[in-house]
């Protein structure tokens, strides 16, 4: 067991699952024999503004808050978010994100436009950024809400934490009859890196 932290941060659309995917994340974290502390913002979510998680794990977790530039991981459920977060990361971050773009109030208003460059400007600057279709991916499945699992399924391969744990946690988080479209959200993202 690792005596250092690690550090993910959260984030993405309100609806778009980021709670159930920290949760999700602590509960594994937990039933893996970490220590865990979590914390959340909810914003606007419900009218699609960002929302976000911090999740920490590791041998003994003293604040649930990740310092800036201390940030192990982004998990994020929209590629814009992204560039909110930045200031979290440091050059060994790692990305994982879904490339659904998702239009804030101020490109809807053309106040602004959104970036073009997101995916090549990352990977400028990190060594290891995974940008995966989740939504598309889950939508074939036959529900694009299950876009967060995907990407958790994705996620779970840069951990070493086997996949039964969680997948465990995963369906005991959900109603029995979205266990078989979530089993196989989850294998698609571990297919996906």
């Amino acid at each position: 067991m690792a005596d250092t932290a690690t550090n993910i941060l959260v984030a993405g659309v309100g609806g778009q699952g980021v709670i159930l995917a920290s949760d999700l994340m602590a509960d594994t974290f937990l039933a893996a024999g970490y220590d865990v502390k979590k914390s959340e913002v909810h914003g606007m979510a419900q009218r699609g503004g960002a929302v976000s998680s911090h999740v920490r794990y590791g041998k003994k977790i003293y604040s649930p808050l990740i310092k800036m530039g201390e940030a192990d991981y982004l998990f994020m459920t929209e590629k814009m978010e992204i560039l909110r977060w930045l200031a979290f990361c440091n050059p060994s971050t790692v990305i994982v994100a879904d490339d659904i773009t998702i239009n804030p109030p101020s490109v809807n208003l053309g106040e602004m436009e959104y970036p073009q460059d997101i995916e090549q400007t990352l990977r400028t600057n990190f060594k290891k950024v995974y940008i995966i279709s989740a939504s598309a991916m889950a939508a074939e499945l036959g529900n694009a809400r299950a876009a967060n699992v995907v990407l958790m399924g994705a996620f779970s391969m840069l951990l070493d934490i086997e996949e039964e744990i969680w997948l465990t946690c995963l369906l005991a988080r959900l109603p029995e009859k979205l266990h078989d479209l979530n089993k196989k959200a989850f294998a698609a993202g571990r297919q996906a890196i």
